[in-house]
């Protein structure tokens, strides 16, 4: 088994430069006989795309249903106006500095520091991780937005992410993802304390009802966290946490079910002045798409996260 401690000190550096990118509009009315299927697939054979784009462009909010956010799983009515932007990108590279873990002809380790946005979107047209490595020749997929790109991290989760460079990795990885075939480890501070030793969380993650921007546990597709508590104090608690299904928030999702939200989560707990997410994706494994070769990585905790814990008394090694 190769295995790495992410402690590669060598960063992406390219020339820097600008995004340019137009918009173009494609809409369609609903018809009586398409009256009750659901958003995702009418849309993808309507506009002529694959449903993981469409899927892409209404997370993005990029696709809209007489001018209200949706979700995939929506039911249209007849009359109904369908609307998506699709961005017409010209992907440039970008002078981002970001730790490269590993590289070779197939794939691409990095560690994500916090605060990048994974992928260009609405809202965060450039200055994202996909910029930064376009001049290390990721690709694959059928989003120009996302070359490469085979799972995410929200912007201010730090930690180990795996992108392709082209096929057969890019097809091989995101299978490998959706066997369950690839190993992700997080450590997380979380609010509360009283947590069992080890615990799993099965409930599903989808869009809120109530908020289509925000996740929730309790409706959508099948998700399983367990987690592994580390350390505990007053009031607080370090946990790894292992993720067996990659839903979006999934995380910070299920902690905030069961009372623990992660501290500092703006989103789904409550924001601490001066403090991000405390979320760090400390280990990935996988096997190497076209070797076969087992592949370990690991990242250290980053400087700020240590300070926050040990500032609440949860540090752990």
């Amino acid at each position: 088994m190769r295995s790495s401690s992410g402690e590669r000190k060598d960063s992406v550096r390219s020339s820097p430069s600008t995004f340019h990118s137009g918009v173009q509009s494609r809409s369609f009315e609903v018809g009586p006989s398409e009256e009750g299927e659901r958003l995702d697939r009418l849309a993808a054979r309507r506009l002529g795309m694959s449903r993981s784009l469409v899927q892409r462009l209404i997370s993005d909010k990029l696709m809209l249903v007489d001018d209200e956010e949706t979700s995939p799983s929506y039911k249209v009515r007849d009359g109904q106006r369908v609307e998506a932007q699709l961005l017409e990108v010209g992907l440039l590279p970008e002078e981002i500095p970001v730790p490269i873990v590993f590289e070779d002809e197939s794939l691409l380790v990095v560690n994500k520091p916090a605060g990048l946005v994974v992928h260009p979107g609405a809202g965060n047209p450039s200055g994202t991780l996909v910029n930064a490595l376009l001049g290390r020749d990721i690709s694959g997929g059928d989003d120009p937005l996302r070359p490469g790109v085979v799972h995410r991290l929200d912007r201010d989760t730090s930690g180990l992410m795996v992108l392709a460079k082209g096929e057969p990795a890019y097809s091989r990885l995101v299978q490998m993802m959706a066997a369950r075939r690839v190993g992700r480890v997080y450590r997380a501070v979380v609010v509360g304390e009283g947590l069992p030793e080890t615990g799993t969380i099965d409930s599903p993650v989808g869009r809120d009802p109530d908020n289509p921007t925000l996740m929730a546990a309790g409706v959508g597709r099948p998700a399983i966290t367990h987690f592994e508590v580390l350390a505990e104090t007053a009031g607080h608690a370090m946990l790894r946490v292992r993720l067996e299904t990659g839903r979006t928030h999934q995380i910070r999702v299920h902690l905030s079910a069961i009372d623990h939200p992660v501290y500092a989560d703006p989103l789904y707990g409550a924001p601490v002045s001066g403090r991000r997410l405390w979320l760090h994706a400390e280990r990935l494994t996988f096997e190497h798409p076209e070797s076969g070769e087992p592949l370990e990585f690991h990242a250290k905790m980053p400087t700020d996260l240590q300070d926050s814990a040990a500032m609440l008394g949860v540090i752990s090694h």
